[in-house]
């Protein structure tokens, strides 16, 4: 799987980013263009640095949505990846796009963001179970 771009620090705003990417998400599965702005209308205001992040992570993941898919299947052992919660599911997405994809944050903390969003808005349970899965993505897949 090839990269895109380098590591490299944590950038300031990434976890509001990481939210609204996430909000973002859940509503373009449905749309096909993922800069609309009736979506943005209705979010707090935004920065263009938290749009372009959003806008990226958003086509990151439908463009590997497949291989994601299949990834979350394999290391999710036993559960159906169309039973899973939507907020688990999104997180496992995001998460494995950024450890394979995604560029200027180490897994570790890409990982620890996910985890903080399952914290805010999923249970424990999930919480565990997103990070057990992502750290296994990470041990066995990321460079």
């Amino acid at each position: 799987m090839e990269r895109a771009g380098s590591r490299g620090g944590c950038s300031r705003g990434r976890k509001e980013r990481q939210h609204q990417g996430m909000s973002h998400w859940r509503y373009v599965t449905s749309v096909e263009a993922s800069t609309d702005s009736a979506f943005w209308s209705r979010q707090p205001p935004a920065s263009d640095e938290v749009r372009v992040f959003a806008d990226g992570l958003v086509r990151g993941v439908k463009a590997h949505q497949g291989e994601i898919d299949e990834l979350i299947a394999k290391f999710a052992e036993h559960w159906d990846i169309d039973r899973m919660a939507v907020v688990d599911r999104n997180l496992l997405r995001a998460g494995i796009w950024e450890l394979l994809w995604g560029v200027d944050v180490p897994p570790k903390v890409a990982i620890n963001e996910a985890l903080e969003i399952a914290r805010r808005f999923s249970t424990e349970e999930s919480t565990r179970f997103v990070n057990g899965l992502l750290d296994r993505v990470r041990r066995e897949l990321c460079p």
